[in-house]
């Protein structure tokens, strides 16, 4: 195996270097695929435009494309290039200047409060699992970033299916760039995160990233990890 060299990592970093592209990786960070329209209309632009954004996103290997009848979908390539988007984003500093407009800043208070990271749980309630998870000695991040045996019984006693790959850890940590915490992810936190929208404890609000929590989420998960309703909303 051959070390990257400056000229690759360039290339890389060019990648995100535009606006358009950058908001494109943003918006695929919901782990589903969106049509090149979709993608479009998101970022503002026209569908020229966009087709040459999505092939060099493509070609440079943060996008996968897949074809259903005529139509065109693409998704980050695998969960390398989320995590890349994702650590990147929680390093840009916060915006100066506040949202100009309510339904801006209720959008960004919907996507702080929760919302998918790719295939996990991010935001003020991805941030509070975790807490809890790690207070009932579910999770160790004192010595590394790790499910306990009480971790690994807890997510078969509430019937979340663990899927071990040697390509993917268990549980890892990824920085939130929101709340500038961990949170999980890994293999966990993506059963958890599917767990919770296949069972409705969560719901997306609109096509975006941002998540509610239903009541019944609220019940089951206050119940499971010992957590009141104010921390969980």
């Amino acid at each position: 195996m051959h070390a990257p060299d400056g000229s690759r990592l360039a290339a890389l970093a060019a990648l995100l270097a535009d606006p358009t592209r950058a908001g494109v990786c943003l918006a695929l960070l919901d782990g589903r695929a969106w049509t090149a329209g979709e993608l479009a209309r998101h970022t503002g632009v026209g569908a020229s435009t966009i087709s040459a954004h999505l092939t060099r996103l493509t070609e440079g290997g943060l996008l996968a494309q897949e074809r259903q009848g005529r139509h065109r979908y693409v998704r980050l390539a695998d969960a390398g290039a989320a995590r890349l988007v994702e650590t990147l984003a929680s390093q840009a500093a916060p915006a100066a200047d506040p949202p100009r407009t309510l339904r801006t800043s209720r959008a960004n208070e919907a996507l702080a409060r929760a919302r998918t990271c790719y295939d996990h749980l991010a935001g003020r309630l991805g941030c509070a699992l975790t807490d809890a998870m790690t207070r009932r000695g579910l999770l160790r991040q004192d010595t590394g970033f790790a499910l306990t045996e009480d971790g690994l019984a807890w997510f078969g006693d509430h019937s979340i299916p663990l899927e071990r790959t040697r390509s993917r850890p268990l549980a890892r940590p990824c920085l939130d760039w929101t709340e500038r915490r961990t949170h999980l992810a890994g293999t966990a936190g993506a059963a958890l995160c599917a767990h919770a929208l296949h069972a409705r404890w969560l719901t997306r609000i609109g096509s975006g990233r941002a998540l509610r929590i239903t009541d019944r989420g609220a019940q089951a998960l206050g119940e499971a990890l010992d957590l009141d309703a104010d921390t969980l909303r």
